[in-house]
């Protein structure tokens, strides 16, 4: 029997209005904006004196492997659920980045029959979004370089610019570059580089800005360079706020879609978790909450990265209260982190499950013992698990005290998810003791341990000789008192991406700290993460296609 792909299922889904979706949550008329008859954009000027109503649900994951995960199909799929157990819920998920889409990955509109539509659109350009936010980069980028040709009224020290270039492409070319040549009226020669969009310090001022206003002050405080006297020079001293606020003034609306059953979906902002805080934006969310009694949002890859930068930073600095978390597990990931081949995997396999594990319970470990929050494991089914691997899953979960949901929402849709979604419902009215996993109050350096230790179970964290002088720095500026942001690989709880499962006895190196003064963290970076990725030896780009009526294949 031949499965339907993705994108066959979405082409072939009967979307409703958007405006009857938005009527479905009470969305005055005046509030939306319509991009074509399936998305819009939210007025959120329009809706913010009504009140937060609804119970915030995080899905996380374990590690990620080849293997797959399915975080965005399950977040999808049990907010179905929720509706089909008679519950006001909506699902708030991040945009996808073109970078992954023509890369490896595909795209993150979810899968099977829980999918947020119109997914090639949500897929591809959608409402321009991060097109907003690459021309806002490049426009600071381009008055930097300005200021330096007109004179350099400012001092900056062309060997301390941190500001780069930005393209929501995975494109190695541009990692590292010179411009400016060709002589004295085509600018000033120097070193230069590009970032991939998402990884953009102006996505996660988006994505964590209040509204309007807020955003215009985050973008002025953004760091671009340093004078030779070692003062930082910002977008503000640049006079470039303003411009760059008003290419963003609709950039920051969030955007309403629906999933393949017609549940409310708001998908907005798309930072990376492995090298930004990996969450939707703040609008987005705030917005969902005063709408529905559930809202399901997702933080990227597992929980040691995404999850924990859900918590430490976006929920501490909007004040967000999760209620419950759904950690996302499948067998077949949790037995290639036991040491099984990928071809492999559809074997029964208990012994290589027994030693993959302690991934999941670690996550589950952290969530409810550093977070103090309730969760539970939502298994993503395949036809291949069997009934002994889903008992060992499920028993050793139970030893936590952690129920195990079988979640079969890419196969069924909500029907498939409404058995963890009665579960989550269960879980939000437990009580919670949330908290945070490191005090503000802390150096950089004692944070960096902290969350090295408890979050990673490392045994500490190194900083290069170059780490420990930036931390010094930017303590000096003022800036001690802000979150943390790692970039670290998302294959491993270390910073070593071939160390599976839950390692022991390793340290994490951070090599660099930069602050993203905008965004309100530093960032810390650890092996050999990079901020633009590349393309692999096959591209995804290679199987797409579009034919003369203009339908669109090979995407998923």
């Amino acid at each position: 029997m031949a499965f339907k792909t993705d994108i066959e299922i979405a082409q072939e889904a009967k979307l409703k209005p958007i405006n009857e979706i938005a009527a479905s949550l009470g969305i005055p008329e005046d509030a939306v904006e319509n991009y074509g008859r399936y998305k819009a954009k939210l007025d959120i000027h329009a809706l913010k004196n009504l009140p937060e109503k609804g119970k915030l649900i995080l899905v996380t994951a374990i590690t990620p492997t080849p293997a797959g995960e399915g975080k965005t199909t399950t977040s999808v799929g049990v907010t179905d659920g929720l509706r089909k157990i008679g519950k006001n819920a909506v699902v708030a998920l991040r945009e996808p980045s073109l970078g992954p889409v023509f890369g490896i990955k595909g795209g993150a509109a979810g899968g099977g029959y829980a999918q947020v539509v119109p997914m090639e659109d949500i897929n591809l350009h959608f409402t321009g979004d991060f097109h907003a936010i690459g021309a806002a980069n490049n426009l600071l980028a381009a008055m930097l370089d300005n200021h330096i040709q007109q004179g350099n009224e400012l001092g900056i020290d062309t060997k301390q610019i941190t500001w780069k270039r930005a393209v929501d492409m995975n494109d190695r070319q541009l990692r590292h570059i010179v411009d400016g040549l060709g002589g004295k009226v085509q600018g000033v020669p120097r070193e230069d580089g590009f970032e991939i969009t998402v990884a953009s310090e102006i996505m996660a001022v988006l994505c964590l800005a209040a509204d309007l206003k807020d955003l215009k002050e985050r973008l002025a405080r953004i760091i671009v360079a340093y004078t030779y006297d070692g003062r930082p020079v910002t977008a503000h001293d640049l006079k470039a706020e303003g411009a760059m606020a008003a290419l963003l003034k609709d950039a920051i609306k969030p955007n309403l879609v629906q999933t393949l059953e017609g549940t409310p979906a708001f998908i907005h902002g798309g930072p990376f978790a492995n090298i930004a805080h990996g969450c939707n934006s703040v609008t987005a969310t705030r917005t969902a909450l005063k709408l529905a009694d559930y809202v399901v949002t997702e933080a990227g890859f597992a929980a040691d990265l995404g999850a924990e930068k859900f918590f430490d930073i976006k929920c501490r600095m909007a004040g967000l209260r999760p209620s419950a978390v759904v950690i996302v597990a499948t067998v077949r990931a949790l037995k290639y982190h036991g040491g099984v081949p990928k071809a492999d995997l559809n074997n029964e396999n208990l012994a290589a499950l027994e030693k993959g594990l302690p991934n999941l319970l670690q996550h589950v470990s952290n969530i409810r013992d550093v977070y103090g929050l309730p969760c539970v494991v939502a298994i993503n089914a395949f036809p291949t698990d069997t009934e002994a691997e889903l008992q060992m899953v499920e028993a050793r979960c139970k030893e936590l005290g952690v129920n195990v949901a079988l979640s079969e929402v890419w196969a069924k849709g909500g029907e498939g998810g409404k058995a963890l979604a009665e579960e989550v419902v269960r879980l939000c009215e437990q009580p919670g003791s949330f908290s945070y996993s490191y005090s503000l109050e802390m150096s950089i350096e004692e944070k960096l341990e902290t969350i090295c230790r408890r979050i990673y179970h490392a045994d500490g964290v190194v900083l290069t000789a170059n780490a420990q002088k930036q931390a010094k720095q930017l303590a000096d500026l003022g800036f001690g008192g802000l979150p943390i942001c790692m970039a670290k690989t998302q294959y491993s709880f270390s910073d070593d991406p071939a160390l599976l499962g839950a390692p022991k006895g390793f340290t994490v190196t951070v090599r660099n700290l930069k602050v993203s003064a905008g965004a309100g963290f530093i960032v810390a970076l650890t092996g050999d993460i990079m901020t633009m990725p590349g393309l692999p030896k096959v591209p995804a780009a290679e199987k797409i296609d579009v034919d003369e009526n203009g339908r669109i294949t090979g995407l998923f």
